[in-house]
């Protein structure tokens, strides 16, 4: 009952019916035949068509056809659009009930014959089924066809059928009068500003399909049948002459002026019952924002348009964002906004669109409830990267309301320490806190990029990781004052000045909780909200430290490793050996690796000691003294398995590389992998040995 827009309708394969019917030719005894899927729509033909190349029809020429039903003759016409493979390669023509036919039926002068009513029900026009429903008027057609012996054949077929966006209901082609906005030259300047990169789209995939969509833009329907919205401002008077005004008044005086009778009264005019497309607003809001239409010098719209940026969805790139900014072009002159960035959709375990009326979609509300707003914000972002959709699961926001527990954790940690102003700052927490300064330094550089980049879920990802991992799974643990003991003065304020900033950071992915613990960091003013304070900014930071960081990283966890094979409990001091020359090593952080490893003392060495655990830490190898620590027995045990397994893998890696076949043929980068396991084997093996002598001994 109402015009929809091409965007709105969606064609899926389904299991239809190919009918091929006879159609006399006028004047001699032969028949062509013609297949179509709508044999109701018969009754509106008005031509058959073939290709002008397809030999087969050329002698019918001139010619006249018997449409089958309707006993009415129609032309036999030729148009390239035919595709000769198709079916017989002869084409009824149904101007009115399908977009193709109509076009032919311009290019050819043919009359169109609707057979539907606006409810989907035969016309009077169709002359036979009058009334009955246009599904049922198909399989009634079929047995009229079979009746009058019209009907050769019908063949299962996979047809494309277009169905509502919204309803699924089959949407069906029908001539109607419709009010339009000439395209072509409007929307040439927003393609060119998308192209030459004035207007920028994020990510960038969807480029093309904007130049496809603008390089082949159709006239825009701006009219549908529905009781709510803006109503067309067309007025009708003496039968269906109109004029186009801004309110009756106004239509008035033009009426008489276009008539040329001053005789016409408001009651002589009747508006147009039709409202505007949806879109048809929506793609002013950049101006009508401002008042950018009626006032269109006001202080505002100068101030604001253009805006930065603006999100939205893929899936109305065309419905609204070219439209935006088509309009902005034809009414300012000038580009509505920057940047486009486009989200994901969010879908279903079945990769369907979440929607009201599939009733897939879990309550926001709830959500809310269960795992808090900041929650169910990081959990969606974390795993939605722009234009890519999201497969929706309860683990999401789950993963999100985690990460808000971590950070006030931290936080209720950080306020429950008492500060002494009198105890010095150890040495492990004033490198802990330079290295987190430059730490902070350098992931303030890389989330910058990505905003710059519009990789929102990257940034976010970083910022994740810097306060998981970094501050709480590193920093926090190398400052954090013995049981019931107080902090110095001097780590408590860097630690509590991280901690700001952190929250500066994680603000615009969690705005609750980040507002929350700044306020109660330090005493703020009256007013004060992190949501108008500075962001932090960096542009260096020192690269060296923060690498070099990271080996520190490597020889901790290495030594937590030794202590859990070895069954080593935490609280027992150890020793570290280092087999490396003390001028050449970088000791910086050995402090760091005292306090977390617990050890008693770190000795350098020049050779490799017996009765100890060895690990590798780049090229350096470090040792732990065991004697005395381990049940011998069960090491030795633990060790010659642990031998077995390596060896039994080094074979299995060494029947590939000696088979000649699978040298010459495997890709390098397959040929480098093996070896690269072959190599490591065998240094894992030697070490396995040497510990294994170095205990039976």
């Amino acid at each position: 009952m109402t015009a929809v827009s091409d965007e709105e309708v969606n064609y899926t394969e389904e299991k239809s019916k190919l009918y091929y019917v006879r159609y006399k030719i006028v004047g001699e005894d032969g028949y062509i035949m013609v297949a179509t899927t709508r044999p109701e729509t018969i009754l509106g033909d008005t031509a058959v068509c073939a290709n002008p190349n397809d030999e087969r029809y050329r002698h019918l020429k001139g010619k006249k056809v018997i449409v089958p039903m309707a006993n009415r003759e129609v032309p036999f016409i030729f148009d390239s659009y035919v595709d000769p493979e198709f079916g017989t390669g002869c084409l009824k023509i149904t101007p009115a009930h399908d977009i193709n036919d109509y076009e032919i039926g311009l290019r050819h002068n043919l009359p169109s014959i609707d057979v539907f009513n606006p409810n989907g029900t035969m016309s009077e026009r169709a002359g036979m089924f009058i009334g009955v429903d246009r599904f049922k008027a198909k399989d009634l057609a079929e047995k009229e066809l079979h009746k009058t012996g019209n009907l050769v054949k019908v063949e299962k077929y996979d047809n494309k059928i277009g169905r509502s966006e919204r309803t699924n209901a089959v949407i069906e082609p029908r001539l109607s009068l419709q009010w339009f906005v000439k395209m072509r030259d409007l929307s040439e300047p927003a393609l060119e500003a998308v192209m030459n990169g004035d207007i920028h789209i994020h990510p960038a995939k969807f480029k093309n399909l904007y130049r496809h969509w603008m390089e082949n833009v159709h006239d825009w329907c701006i009219s549908r049948q529905l009781w709510w919205g803006q109503r067309i401002p067309a007025f009708y008077y003496d039968n269906n002459k109109f004029v186009v005004a801004e309110n009756i008044d106004a239509a008035l005086e033009l009426a008489k002026k276009t008539s040329e009778n001053l005789n016409l009264t408001i009651s002589d005019l009747q508006q147009d019952e039709d409202v505007m497309d949806t879109w048809f607003s929506s793609w002013l809001w950049p101006i009508t924002a401002f008042d950018g239409i009626n006032n269109p010098d006001n202080a505002d719209i100068k101030y604001y348009y253009p805006t930065n940026d603006l999100v939205t969805a893929p899936e109305i790139l065309f419905f609204w964002v070219a439209r935006m900014i088509i309009s902005g072009y034809e009414y300012r002159g000038q580009k509505p906004f920057n940047n486009v960035y486009l989200t994901g959709l969010v879908r279903d375990k079945q990769k369907r669109k979440m929607s009201k009326s599939l009733g897939n979609s879990p309550d926001p509300i709830q959500l809310i409830e269960k795992y808090g707003a900041d929650g169910v914000r990081v959990g969606m972002m974390l795993c939605s990267p722009a234009g890519n959709d999201l497969l929706y699961d309860d683990s999401l926001p789950e993963q999100g309301r985690n990460f808000a527990n971590k950070i006030w954790n931290a936080f209720r940690l950080v306020k429950s320490w008492e500060v002494d102003d009198s105890i010095i700052q150890p040495e492990s927490s004033l490198l802990a806190v330079k290295w987190m300064e430059e730490s902070l330094k350098k992931s303030i550089n890389e989330i910058d990029l990505n905003f710059r980049k519009f990789r929102i879920s990257e940034a976010l990802m970083i910022s994740y990781k810097l306060f998981w991992d970094e501050f709480s799974g590193w920093y926090l643990e190398i400052i954090k004052p013995e049981y019931q003991k107080p902090v110095d003065r001097k780590t408590f304020d860097s630690t509590v000045a991280v901690f700001e900033k952190l929250m500066k950071i994680i603000h615009p992915f969690m705005p609750f909780i980040t507002e929350e613990i700044w306020q109660l960091l330090i005493v703020r003013k009256n007013g004060e909200s992190i949501m108008v304070s500075a962001m932090p900014e960096a542009k260096k930071f020192n690269k060296e430290l923060v690498a070099g960081f990271e080996s520190v990283k490597e020889i901790i966890s290495a030594v937590r490793t030794v202590r859990k094979e070895k069954e080593i409990p935490v609280r027992e001091k150890i020793e570290l050996q280092i087999l490396e020359d003390k001028k050449r090593f970088d000791t910086s952080f050995l402090p760091v690796v005292k306090k977390l490893c617990n050890l008693s003392d770190i000795v350098f060495v020049s050779d490799k000691q017996e009765g100890t655990a060895s690990f590798m830490v780049g090229t350096t190898e470090y040792f732990i003294p065991t004697t005395g620590m381990l049940d011998v027995e069960s090491e030795i045990a633990r060790i010659k398995e642990e031998l077995s397994y390596n060896r039994g893998f080094l074979v299995n890696v060494m029947k590939k590389l000696d088979n000649e076949r699978f040298v010459n043929n495997a890709p390098a980068g397959i040929l480098e992998l093996e070896r690269k396991k072959k190599s490591d084997a065998e240094s894992k093996i030697k070490s396995l040995e040497e510990a294994l002598k170095s205990l039976k001994n």
